[in-house]
């Protein structure tokens, strides 16, 4: 059996019934199959013994939070892709979910089509590579999709990943907001672009973690480049 004939599997943690009842019949119509789990302790158990390619988690858990969640679930060594469902979209709670270590979010109220769009663009076949990028002593491994910086392992989370790897396959030529967000989160996009700040700060974060020099330049008024200086 190849990689591509095997289902995918989806986690939904979700404290409404409803909603994730609604959720899941939209997955399993779509092809996947797909494990409830009504609180966060079930949730993080699941996660662990069942390995599913993606969790959507709530922010909003009856006696926790989605935010905890993802933190404990990093905690725990899981590096399966995360999307949280949340209410807001103020820069803080980005912030707060790039900080939990959850990849991606989607606003509620919750719309069939756009969530089917994000979790397909998750959920895409992983082509296997060797191929690695590199841009000074900063490497890209497409394989594992981990970050290395004069030696020292990065590790990235999706959205991390995709946003690291378009600038690494544009060394030097400077980047709209507008060709980042088209080309990083590749859908219909709703919300302030200001999201890209918020990813690269965190990034940033990543690889400058022991004090290297920086590579991802702000053109003000226009978007990022990835160069020396």
């Amino acid at each position: 059996m190849s990689i591509a004939d095997v289902t995918p599997c989806v986690l939904i943690v979700e404290t409404d019934a409803a909603l994730a009842n609604h959720v899941s019949l939209d997955l399993q119509e779509s092809g996947y199959e797909t494990i409830v789990a009504h609180d966060a302790h079930m949730g993080l158990r699941q996660a662990i013994e069942k390995h599913p390619a993606l969790i959507v988690v709530d922010r909003l858990l009856d006696g926790d939070s989605g935010l905890s969640f993802c933190h404990n679930l990093r905690t725990s060594g899981t590096r399966i892709p995360v999307l949280l469902l949340m209410a807001r979209d103020a820069v803080e709670d980005r912030v707060a979910c790039i900080e939990a270590g959850a990849d991606d979010y989607f606003l509620k109220p919750y719309r069939s089509e756009e969530f089917l769009k994000l979790v397909k663009l998750y959920l895409k076949p992983d082509i296997p590579s060797t191929e690695q990028l590199k841009f000074g002593d900063l490497v890209l491994d497409l394989a594992t999709r981990q970050a290395l910086r004069n030696g020292r392992a990065i590790d990235l989370t999706m959205k991390e990943y995709e946003l690291l790897k378009y600038l690494m396959e544009h060394p030097r030529e400077v980047l709209t907001r507008e060709q980042i967000l088209e080309n990083v989160w590749g859908y219909d996009f709703v919300g302030e672009s200001n999201v890209i700040e918020v990813y690269i700060r965190y990034l940033r974060l990543k690889i400058e973690d022991e004090g290297e020099k920086r590579l991802i330049q702000t053109v003000r008024g226009v978007g990022y480049v990835l160069r020396e200086s």
